[in-house]
């Protein structure tokens, strides 16, 4: 977080007329929210980094898009555009990810070291609608929002396993082209049916359409983004938003189209896994939560932990062709993309769940100590689960950050054109011209 901050910072030493730092909020443990803003162009676009704390890569995105952005005069004057770009939306949550960030980059050391908050703690939500959103990072979003009332709006996501995928507001035809475009060329896997999109339509291969908030419970909440957001809040303005996901371990199966021999045997392994991984995390946290009363902040461990073990039962079930209700919700036509997306999501419930449990008993001492070795022993098996089983690679950094900036470059040129002359052979321009070499790894 801090070298962030620094590096823009330089930034703006370096070019100060042409860019801006500054603060525009303050985090519940008191970080600064900073924006650091590219050119004087009177329509903006805004993007957001670091809206879900274990989602790093977002950082780096902006840095590379503020770069760009100077550099290129068809991002700036030409396209009398301004870059707003925040750093990091969620630094308390982010400082939390430390444990993983410095490396090595393997599965175990992120997952033990993993952290996300509860979904109400999450500020890119609403829950209970703009007018009360309690969170000061999400009031700085908003302000911010109806401060710039931006045409294009970006937040940048990471997947932690998988591949690579757009989540839109609005269609922006063009966009799966540069998106397959920028994966080819930076061996990026494209996630062809996340688990996050699974009921939504898509609007191109990777690409797909974001409904709009309804009223629901706290399970579809999580499980659906049903509730209503900050994605869709400036859209009182014309603004589109793009959520844009990286992956970190990218996995070849999930932009494998081809029919699966046998997907109802597939549903009913990883629900049943799933069921019983969620029952065995249950008995583990009924073992360490005797000896939280004086961890420091066990709360804000707990909440996401609750939030998982309410969410995987229900999960399972919809997943299950022997008890999902197909009249009442069918499943989509699932392929081995999708049914590889399923599987990799049914673990990272149980893992995450495992993680965070496993930070606990640790901050809890000898009394919990006992708990440890059975959860190194499932953090384990099931890591190798994705690294042997799904065949999971590390992505590095650089190429995770220059995939991200380039899909970002073509939203923004798309979004920026008049409806009519918005190309659909996703052929023209700088975002979908010479690849730009990358910074060393």
């Amino acid at each position: 977080m801090d070298e962030l901050g620094a590096r823009a910072a330089a930034l703006v030493a370096r070019r100060p007329r042409d860019a801006r730092l500054r603060r525009v909020g303050t985090s519940r443990g008191g970080t600064p929210l900073w924006l650091l803003s590219v050119g004087h162009g009177s329509r903006h676009a805004l993007v957001v980094a670091g809206p879900h704390a274990n989602e790093p890569v977002g950082g780096a995105t902006v840095l590379r898009l503020a770069e760009r952005a100077l550099a290129d005069p068809r991002l700036g004057e030409q396209a009398d555009a301004t870059w707003n770009l925040l750093l990091c939306l969620d630094p308390d949550g982010a400082r939390r990810n430390e444990g993983w960030l410095s490396g090595p980059y393997t599965l175990g050391q992120y997952f033990r070291n993993f952290f996300r908050p509860g979904f109400l703690e999450q500020p890119e939500w609403l829950p209970d609608g703009a007018e009360r959103a309690a969170l000061p990072e999400t009031r700085a979003l908003l302000d911010l929002q109806d401060e710039l009332r931006p045409f294009f709006q970006c937040s940048l996501h990471g997947v932690d396993v998988g591949g690579g995928f757009v989540e839109l507001t609005r269609d922006l035809p063009g966009i799966a082209q540069r998106l397959a475009q920028a994966a080819a060329r930076l061996g990026i896997p494209r996630e062809l049916g996340p688990y996050d999109t699974l009921y939504w339509p898509p609007l191109g291969p990777a690409v797909y359409r974001i409904p709009p908030p309804r009223r629901g419970d706290l399970a579809a909440a999580i499980t659906e983004a049903a509730v209503e957001s900050t994605w869709f809040h400036p859209h009182r303005y014309g603004t589109v938003t793009a959520v844009v996901e990286a992956p970190m371990w990218g996995v070849t199966a999930v932009e494998d189209g081809s029919p699966h021999p046998d997907a109802d045997a597939l549903l009913r392994t990883v629900s049943r896994t799933l069921r019983r991984d969620t029952h065995r995390l249950e008995g583990l946290l009924a073992r360490i939560h005797p000896h939280l009363a004086a961890v420091p902040d066990a709360a804000r461990l707990l909440a996401p932990v609750d939030d998982y073990l309410l969410v995987g039962p229900g999960l399972a079930d919809s997943w299950d062709p022997d008890i999902y209700d197909a009249g009442e919700r069918p499943l989509p036509p699932l392929d081995t993309a999708h049914l590889t997306a399923l599987g990799i999501s049914g673990r990272r419930v149980a893992l995450r769940t495992a993680g965070l449990l496993h930070q606990l008993a640790r901050a809890a001492g000898r009394e919990a100590s006992g708990v440890l070795p059975e959860l190194d022993g499932l953090i384990d098996e099931w890591c190798a689960d994705y690294h042997d089983g799904y065949g999971a690679r590390w992505i590095p950094v650089a190429r995770q950050a220059e995939y991200q900036a380039r899909v970002v470059l073509a939203a923004f040129e798309l979004a920026g054109r008049p409806a009519r002359v918005r190309s659909h052979s996703g052929e023209s321009g700088w975002g979908s011209g010479t690849a730009v070499p990358m910074h060393t790894e």
